[in-house]
This record gives C-alpha cells, sequence and structure tokens, in this order.
C-alpha cells in the first residue's frame, strides 16, 4: 500500500478539484472550503492553505471528503 506524503494545501486543492470533483466554495482565513454533490448529498472538506500539511490531517481531510487514501496517491 503507497504510503501519504506531505503536500502542500494548494496541491491537495487542485487534486480534490479536478480528480474528484470538489469544487472550490470560499476561504475564511488560510482555510479552503471544498464541497461535492452527490446522490447521498453534499459532501464537503476543509484544507488548510499551508506549504506542508501533515500526514495526519492530511487523512483527517480525505476522510471528511470521504475519498480513498490509495485512490488519492495516485494524483500525488
Amino acid at each position: 500500500m503507497p504510503k501519504l506524503r506531505k503536500i502542500s494545501g494548494k496541491e491537495c486543492v487542485k487534486i480534490l478539484c479536478n480528480k474528484f470533483g470538489f469544487k472550490f466554495i470560499r476561504q475564511s482565513g488560510s482555510h479552503m472550503i471544498l464541497k461535492r454533490d452527490t446522490e447521498e448529498g453534499k459532501i464537503g472538506t476543509v484544507v488548510p492553505n499551508h506549504k506542508e500539511i501533515k500526514i495526519g490531517t492530511l487523512k483527517s481531510i480525505l476522510e471528511l471528503a470521504k475519498v480513498d487514501e490509495v485512490e488519492f496517491e495516485k494524483y500525488t
């Protein structure tokens, strides 16, 4: 199983928007809010606009976004 690596907040947003169908809604301070419409309802997540996101934070972002870590890792 590939391991997640540290990436920037902007890189994370780019992957979530381009590959997983999220849309950038707004930014509040250093936090970028993303949303996606699904059949089950709306799914949202918050990504900090940092140079480097820690692995635990990235796992939490992906859990909120309901995105599989292995699938996400293919695009990093």
